[in-house]
């Protein structure tokens, strides 16, 4: 029993240098570090992090209803209008990924075409509204 402990301790170390071994030299592709920095720069930009620190209120409930908060100001936000933000900017990066590959087709113009038209609708409907909602947040009448 106290050899089988022993052997077991002696090996902790190998094996633990082995794995942070495999760890530090891992490599992965670059689609999977293109996807965490785009996730990233969306989470962050469409307000993730006030969402996470800030708490602020989704909905009240009043007896049997729930009454929705909306916010009156441009400084405040609310998470449902944060993740709107962030599809439209997920929306948004993929128009722009959608041009950039129709640049890849230049022999087949009717593929090249379809990409790049279907990244344009993408890409302006994204920004139309994200300026819907800030316009709306603007002209709000108490």
């Amino acid at each position: 029993m106290v050899g089988r402990i022993k052997t077991r301790l002696s090996s902790l170390g190998f094996r633990l240098q082995r794995a942070i071994r495999k760890i530090t030299t891992a490599k992965p592709s670059i689609f999977v570090i293109a996807s965490v920095i785009v996730a990233s720069t969306v989470f962050f930009l469409g307000g993730g992090v006030y969402d996470l620190l800030a708490e602020p209120m989704i909905a009240i409930p009043v007896g049997r209803r729930i009454l929705f908060f909306y916010p009156y100001s441009v400084h405040e936000q609310a998470v449902l209008e944060s993740l709107l933000v962030m599809i439209s900017y997920v929306m948004g990066f993929f128009g722009v990924f959608l041009m950039y590959q129709s640049t890849k087709y230049a022999y087949k113009p009717r593929q090249a075409y379809i990409l790049l038209l279907t990244g344009v609708v993408f890409l302006l409907i994204a920004y139309i509204y994200i300026e819907n909602l800030l316009w709306s947040k603007l002209t709000v009448s108490i």
